[in-house]
């Protein structure tokens, strides 16, 4: 499927995948129903931009901790802990409706408000796989890496957007069926717990021994810089995350579950498929040029959206910035672990991750203020989208001169 040659690396590469998807479909599967679960028990806008900030406020202080640890502690006993921290908040999401015993769930265990990747599991496993193939070969490997994320989170928010109209129509509460959305998402938890258990030491690193300050030595300004745009990019995000799209569509056009579950599915399927076209891009322009110039457009359409009369209009708008949004997204991953020393990868990538969470995770609460109207909600499209196109000048101005470690990388 890579191109890359049969040995004894594809049995770890294979469960990486494998992990990738699990997890991809689970957070796709929860993010459709997870605003619309807690506005049905009663929380008001502001417990619910606070609970989906602190989730992630809390996923940034142990993702901290794991991802610059995992080199010296285990990278499969990281990702091991990662699982039950994801099962952890499953469960007391279930089990409870009280805000404060949610919000210690939030803050301790791993759940996406947003669809995307949260906890330890993308900087660890950025780490293992960029040691089991050659540097020219990364992009492409995230490529495919990533259009599987994009696929796995498409179907986890189409099935679970399914789903759950299915039992509102053999007369299930609402908030009944959205508790069996997130038991599922506990349920696998565990099997994503089984798939790391399954891992070899081939993808521990060689250097096991942290230096420096949060496992960096030698790229620590590099790692800082990184660090403070990606999370620029993240607090634009934030803004406007796949939970938050689904509840503006739902209030501006009330569209129901099982149509936000299909939207979401073609709009992560195009968001996948447009990262293959970033390797060969990359390949022949670069990284840093691949990153900015496919971004830029994306954003702009991203502010589009609200500015459309009609729900054909934004739909089409949303579902063309999805197919271009996702290209900067390999090309990212491969610059960040192409800069920085081998026994740096897991640490930088953890610690940028951490910075784009953080980003985030403010922005988050911000958008707890704009929940109660379409109109309120609409400004986080064009407040986004406007940080989002600043954030791509600064990288190409930073770090267009800027060149990997790697001989074969641009």
């Amino acid at each position: 499927m890579i191109g890359i040659n049969a040995s004894a690396e594809n049995h770890d590469m294979r469960l990486l995948f494998i992990s990738k998807a699990i997890r991809m479909f689970a957070y796709g599967f929860l993010s459709i129903v997870l605003v619309l679960y807690l506005v049905s028990i009663g929380m008001n806008d502001l417990e619910i931009g606070a609970l989906l900030a602190l989730t992630l406020l809390g996923d940034t202080a142990v993702s901290l901790y794991l991802t610059t640890h995992a080199d010296s502690f285990g990278r499969r006993r990281t990702l091991i802990i990662g699982a039950a921290l994801m099962l952890l908040a499953g469960v007391m999401f279930v089990l409870t409706n009280n805000f404060l015993l949610l919000l210690i769930a939030a803050i301790i265990g791993v759940i996406s408000p947003s669809g995307n990747e949260v906890g330890p599991f993308l900087s660890v496993e950025q780490s293992a796989l960029a040691q089991l193939v050659p540097g020219q070969e990364r992009t492409r490997l995230f490529a495919w890496y990533n259009l599987l994320g994009s696929f796995s989170t498409a179907s986890g928010a189409l099935v679970g957007g399914w789903a759950v109209q299915a039992m509102l129509n053999v007369g299930m509460t609402a908030t009944a069926s959205y508790q069996w959305v997130i038991v599922a998402y506990a349920a696998l938890g565990i099997v994503l717990g089984l798939v790391f258990i399954m891992l070899t030491g081939r993808i521990e690193t060689a250097v096991r021994e942290r230096k420096g300050r949060f496992g960096l030595h030698h790229s620590k300004r590099t790692v800082a810089k990184l660090s403070a745009l990606f999370s620029m990019d993240a607090f634009g995000g934030g803004l406007i995350v796949q939970s938050v799209m689904a509840y503006w569509f739902f209030l501006r056009f009330g569209t129901d579950p099982g149509m936000l579950g299909t939207i979401f599915f073609a709009a992560n399927l195009l968001s996948g498929f447009s990262a293959l076209v970033a390797a060969p891009l990359a390949k022949r322009i670069g990284l840093i040029p691949t990153m900015v110039y496919t971004h830029l457009p994306s954003n702009i359409l991203l502010i589009m959206v609200p500015l459309m009369p009609s729900f054909e209009l934004a739909l089409a708008v949303l579902l063309l910035r999805f197919s271009i949004s996702q290209m900067d997204v390999p090309t990212r991953q491969a610059y960040v672990v192409s800069v920085v020393h081998p026994d740096e990868r897991s640490a930088a990538s953890g610690i940028t991750g951490v910075a784009r969470t953080m980003g985030q995770s403010v922005a988050l609460m911000l958008t707890g203020f704009l929940l109660g109207s379409a109109s309120d909600l609409s400004w986080a499209f064009i407040i986004a989208g406007s940080i989002k196109i600043v954030y791509d000048l600064l990288v190409y101005y930073n770090f267009k001169a800027v060149r990997p470690l790697e001989s074969g990388v641009k």
